[in-house]
Protein backbone atom coordinates (compact mmCIF):
# COMPACT_ATOMS: atom_id res chain seq x y z
CA UNK A 1 0.00 0.00 0.00
CA UNK A 2 1.17 3.42 -0.85
CA UNK A 3 0.20 5.50 2.27
CA UNK A 4 0.69 9.59 2.47
CA UNK A 5 0.05 13.21 4.70
CA UNK A 6 -1.80 15.93 2.50
CA UNK A 7 -2.87 19.40 4.20
CA UNK A 8 -6.11 19.62 3.05
CA UNK A 9 -6.43 23.43 0.88
CA UNK A 10 -10.40 23.26 0.44
CA UNK A 11 -13.47 22.60 2.14
CA UNK A 12 -14.70 21.84 5.27
CA UNK A 13 -11.67 20.37 6.23
CA UNK A 14 -9.34 23.17 4.57
CA UNK A 15 -6.07 23.63 6.93
CA UNK A 16 -6.63 19.81 8.49
CA UNK A 17 -3.31 17.55 7.74
CA UNK A 18 -4.49 13.94 7.10
CA UNK A 19 -3.28 10.41 6.62
CA UNK A 20 -4.37 9.09 3.05
CA UNK A 21 -3.69 5.73 1.10
CA UNK A 22 -3.25 6.19 -2.83
CA UNK A 23 -4.73 3.05 -4.63
CA UNK A 24 -3.62 1.58 -8.20
CA UNK A 25 -5.69 4.27 -10.30
CA UNK A 26 -3.76 6.97 -8.12
CA UNK A 27 -6.68 8.13 -6.78
CA UNK A 28 -6.10 9.65 -2.89
CA UNK A 29 -8.39 8.08 0.09
CA UNK A 30 -8.83 9.03 3.11
CA UNK A 31 -9.24 6.84 6.35
CA UNK A 32 -13.07 7.11 5.88
CA UNK A 33 -13.10 6.03 2.64
CA UNK A 34 -13.36 9.55 0.78
CA UNK A 35 -11.97 10.14 -2.12
CA UNK A 36 -9.99 13.88 -2.05
CA UNK A 37 -9.13 15.60 -5.40
CA UNK A 38 -5.29 16.03 -5.75
CA UNK A 39 -5.73 20.15 -6.67
CA UNK A 40 -7.44 20.46 -3.27
CA UNK A 41 -4.56 19.05 -1.11
CA UNK A 42 -0.81 19.79 -0.45
CA UNK A 43 1.73 17.01 -0.05
CA UNK A 44 3.55 16.65 3.03
CA UNK A 45 6.44 14.35 4.28
CA UNK A 46 5.02 10.49 4.48
CA UNK A 47 6.62 9.88 7.61
CA UNK A 48 4.26 11.61 10.35
CA UNK A 49 6.67 11.66 12.74
CA UNK A 50 10.02 11.75 11.52
CA UNK A 51 12.58 10.43 14.15
CA UNK A 52 16.62 10.92 13.28
CA UNK A 53 17.38 10.95 9.54
CA UNK A 54 20.58 8.98 8.41
CA UNK A 55 22.42 10.32 5.54
CA UNK A 56 24.94 8.41 3.42
CA UNK A 57 27.82 9.72 1.69
CA UNK A 58 29.47 8.21 -1.59
CA UNK A 59 27.44 5.31 -1.00
CA UNK A 60 27.47 4.31 -4.91
CA UNK A 61 30.97 4.05 -6.19
CA UNK A 62 30.18 5.43 -9.45
CA UNK A 63 29.17 8.95 -7.42
CA UNK A 64 32.78 8.29 -5.63
CA UNK A 65 34.86 8.13 -8.92
CA UNK A 66 32.84 10.99 -10.39
CA UNK A 67 34.17 13.41 -7.47
CA UNK A 68 37.57 11.91 -7.90
CA UNK A 69 37.52 9.45 -4.23
CA UNK A 70 38.30 6.26 -3.14
CA UNK A 71 35.42 4.29 -2.33
CA UNK A 72 34.54 4.28 1.50
CA UNK A 73 35.69 1.43 3.81
CA UNK A 74 33.64 1.76 6.16
CA UNK A 75 29.55 3.77 5.48
CA UNK A 76 29.70 7.92 5.91
CA UNK A 77 26.97 8.74 7.99
CA UNK A 78 26.20 11.92 8.88
CA UNK A 79 22.93 12.96 10.42
CA UNK A 80 20.04 15.57 9.10
CA UNK A 81 17.37 17.81 11.02
CA UNK A 82 13.04 17.87 10.60
CA UNK A 83 13.93 20.75 9.26
CA UNK A 84 15.23 19.97 5.99
CA UNK A 85 12.13 18.04 5.38
CA UNK A 86 9.30 19.22 2.51
CA UNK A 87 6.78 17.39 0.87
CA UNK A 88 5.94 16.27 -2.86
CA UNK A 89 5.55 19.61 -5.57
CA UNK A 90 6.51 21.65 -2.92
CA UNK A 91 9.41 24.85 -3.53
CA UNK A 92 12.61 24.33 -2.30
CA UNK A 93 15.36 27.29 -2.63
CA UNK A 94 18.52 28.33 -3.86
CA UNK A 95 20.54 30.14 -1.30
CA UNK A 96 21.63 33.37 -2.19
CA UNK A 97 25.56 34.53 -3.41
CA UNK A 98 26.59 30.61 -4.11
CA UNK A 99 28.23 28.87 -7.36
CA UNK A 100 26.64 25.26 -7.39
CA UNK A 101 23.54 23.10 -6.12
CA UNK A 102 22.71 19.88 -7.02
CA UNK A 103 20.35 17.23 -6.72
CA UNK A 104 20.76 13.52 -5.32
CA UNK A 105 18.24 11.11 -5.67
CA UNK A 106 18.17 8.44 -2.65
CA UNK A 107 16.10 5.81 -1.75
CA UNK A 108 15.07 6.28 1.87
CA UNK A 109 14.35 2.98 4.08
CA UNK A 110 11.74 4.07 7.05
CA UNK A 111 12.43 2.15 10.07
CA UNK A 112 9.01 0.75 11.39
CA UNK A 113 10.09 -0.30 15.15
CA UNK A 114 12.86 0.01 17.88
CA UNK A 115 15.85 -2.23 17.56
CA UNK A 116 19.28 -2.41 19.00
CA UNK A 117 22.26 -4.38 17.60
CA UNK A 118 19.91 -6.11 14.67
CA UNK A 119 21.74 -8.86 12.34
CA UNK A 120 21.91 -7.96 8.89
CA UNK A 121 19.56 -11.24 8.15
CA UNK A 122 16.65 -9.94 10.29
CA UNK A 123 17.23 -6.11 9.16
CA UNK A 124 14.44 -5.88 7.25
CA UNK A 125 11.75 -6.86 9.45
CA UNK A 126 12.47 -3.46 10.97
CA UNK A 127 11.66 -1.49 7.83
CA UNK A 128 8.13 -0.40 7.74
CA UNK A 129 8.43 1.29 4.19
CA UNK A 130 10.47 3.14 1.81
CA UNK A 131 9.90 6.51 -0.04
CA UNK A 132 12.43 8.91 -2.31
CA UNK A 133 13.95 11.84 -1.26
CA UNK A 134 15.94 14.76 -2.81
CA UNK A 135 18.92 15.75 -0.73
CA UNK A 136 19.97 18.62 -2.13
CA UNK A 137 23.65 20.04 -1.33
CA UNK A 138 25.27 23.49 -1.51
CA UNK A 139 29.25 22.48 -2.99
CA UNK A 140 30.16 25.98 -1.99
CA UNK A 141 30.56 24.97 1.95
CA UNK A 142 31.45 21.47 0.86
CA UNK A 143 35.17 20.83 2.63
CA UNK A 144 34.95 17.37 2.53
CA UNK A 145 32.95 14.33 1.82
CA UNK A 146 33.67 12.72 4.81
CA UNK A 147 32.10 15.46 7.12
CA UNK A 148 29.84 17.32 4.89
CA UNK A 149 29.17 20.36 6.94
CA UNK A 150 26.00 22.35 8.39
CA UNK A 151 25.34 24.69 5.42
CA UNK A 152 25.93 21.56 2.69
CA UNK A 153 23.23 19.66 4.02
CA UNK A 154 20.88 20.89 6.59
CA UNK A 155 18.73 24.04 5.38
CA UNK A 156 15.28 24.65 5.48
CA UNK A 157 13.76 22.38 2.33
CA UNK A 158 16.55 21.04 0.90
CA UNK A 159 15.22 17.44 1.66
CA UNK A 160 11.96 17.15 -0.09
CA UNK A 161 10.81 13.46 0.53
CA UNK A 162 7.91 11.56 -1.09
CA UNK A 163 5.59 11.49 -2.52
CA UNK A 164 4.16 8.39 -0.16
CA UNK A 165 5.62 5.82 1.52
CA UNK A 166 5.42 1.87 0.07
CA UNK A 167 4.79 -0.77 2.25
CA UNK A 168 7.81 -2.96 2.47
CA UNK A 169 5.50 -5.52 2.38
CA UNK A 170 4.84 -4.08 -1.11
CA UNK A 171 8.11 -4.35 -1.97
CA UNK A 172 10.22 -7.07 -0.62
CA UNK A 173 13.56 -6.52 -2.72
CA UNK A 174 15.27 -3.15 -3.53
CA UNK A 175 18.38 -4.34 -3.86
CA UNK A 176 18.40 -3.60 -8.06
CA UNK A 177 16.03 -0.60 -8.43
CA UNK A 178 16.34 2.13 -11.20
CA UNK A 179 16.86 5.64 -10.08
CA UNK A 180 16.53 8.57 -12.44
CA UNK A 181 16.19 12.38 -11.75
CA UNK A 182 15.02 14.80 -14.93
CA UNK A 183 15.37 18.54 -14.48
CA UNK A 184 12.71 20.79 -16.88
CA UNK A 185 12.18 17.21 -18.69
CA UNK A 186 15.92 16.30 -19.38
CA UNK A 187 17.48 13.07 -18.14
CA UNK A 188 20.62 14.30 -16.17
CA UNK A 189 20.75 11.22 -13.45
CA UNK A 190 20.21 7.47 -14.20
CA UNK A 191 21.32 4.89 -11.64
CA UNK A 192 20.35 1.51 -10.21
CA UNK A 193 20.10 0.37 -6.30
CA UNK A 194 22.15 -2.51 -7.54
CA UNK A 195 25.15 -0.59 -7.43
CA UNK A 196 25.39 0.26 -3.85
CA UNK A 197 28.64 0.49 -1.99
CA UNK A 198 26.65 -0.61 1.29
CA UNK A 199 23.05 -1.65 1.30
CA UNK A 200 20.62 -0.97 3.44
CA UNK A 201 20.69 -4.52 5.75
CA UNK A 202 24.27 -3.99 5.86
CA UNK A 203 23.31 -0.10 6.96
CA UNK A 204 20.80 -1.00 9.64
CA UNK A 205 23.44 -3.32 11.25
CA UNK A 206 26.12 -1.11 11.23
CA UNK A 207 23.75 1.72 12.39
CA UNK A 208 22.05 -0.58 15.09
CA UNK A 209 25.16 -1.48 16.40
CA UNK A 210 25.59 2.36 17.51
CA UNK A 211 22.56 3.28 19.00
CA UNK A 212 18.56 2.46 19.02
CA UNK A 213 16.65 3.02 15.84
CA UNK A 214 13.52 4.05 16.37
CA UNK A 215 10.19 3.76 14.43
CA UNK A 216 10.25 7.38 11.86
CA UNK A 217 14.18 6.87 11.63
CA UNK A 218 15.15 7.36 8.32
CA UNK A 219 18.04 5.79 6.05
CA UNK A 220 18.66 8.01 3.12
CA UNK A 221 20.89 5.60 1.57
CA UNK A 222 23.23 7.97 -0.91
CA UNK A 223 22.86 9.12 -4.90
CA UNK A 224 24.50 7.82 -7.68
CA UNK A 225 26.44 9.79 -10.34
CA UNK A 226 25.31 12.53 -12.35
CA UNK A 227 25.22 16.25 -11.24
CA UNK A 228 23.76 19.27 -12.41
CA UNK A 229 23.06 23.20 -11.13
CA UNK A 230 19.96 24.16 -9.95
CA UNK A 231 18.69 27.39 -10.84
CA UNK A 232 15.22 29.19 -9.47
CA UNK A 233 12.76 27.85 -12.30
CA UNK A 234 14.04 24.67 -12.54
CA UNK A 235 11.81 21.59 -11.72
CA UNK A 236 13.53 18.61 -10.80
CA UNK A 237 11.91 15.17 -10.55
CA UNK A 238 13.47 12.35 -9.03
CA UNK A 239 12.05 8.81 -9.70
CA UNK A 240 12.66 4.95 -7.98
CA UNK A 241 11.46 2.29 -9.81
CA UNK A 242 8.72 0.54 -8.08
CA UNK A 243 8.42 3.26 -5.20
CA UNK A 244 7.25 6.61 -7.11
CA UNK A 245 8.47 10.10 -8.37
CA UNK A 246 9.13 12.84 -6.31
CA UNK A 247 8.98 16.83 -7.74
CA UNK A 248 10.80 19.88 -6.70
CA UNK A 249 10.34 23.32 -7.57
CA UNK A 250 13.67 25.66 -7.30
CA UNK A 251 12.91 28.74 -5.97
CA UNK A 252 15.17 32.11 -5.04
CA UNK A 253 15.73 32.43 -1.47
CA UNK A 254 13.90 35.72 -1.25
CA UNK A 255 11.00 33.86 -3.24
CA UNK A 256 11.30 31.33 -0.55
CA UNK A 257 11.43 33.29 2.76
CA UNK A 258 9.97 36.68 1.32
CA UNK A 259 9.11 39.35 4.22
CA UNK A 260 9.29 36.38 6.78
CA UNK A 261 13.32 37.10 8.48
Amino acid sequence: MRRARVLVNKGEQQGIELDITIDQNDQLHTEDGELLNEADVSWLSPVKEPGTIFALGLNYADHASELAFEPPKEPLVFLKGANTLTGHKQDAYRPDDIDFMHYECELVAVIGKAGKNIKREDALDYVAGYTVCNDFAIRDYLENYYRPNLRVKSRDSLCPIGPWMVDAADLPDVSNLRLTTHVNGELTQEGTTADMIFDIPFLIEYLSATLTLQPGDMIATGTPKGLKDMQPGDTVVCTIEGVGALETRIVSEQAFYGDKY
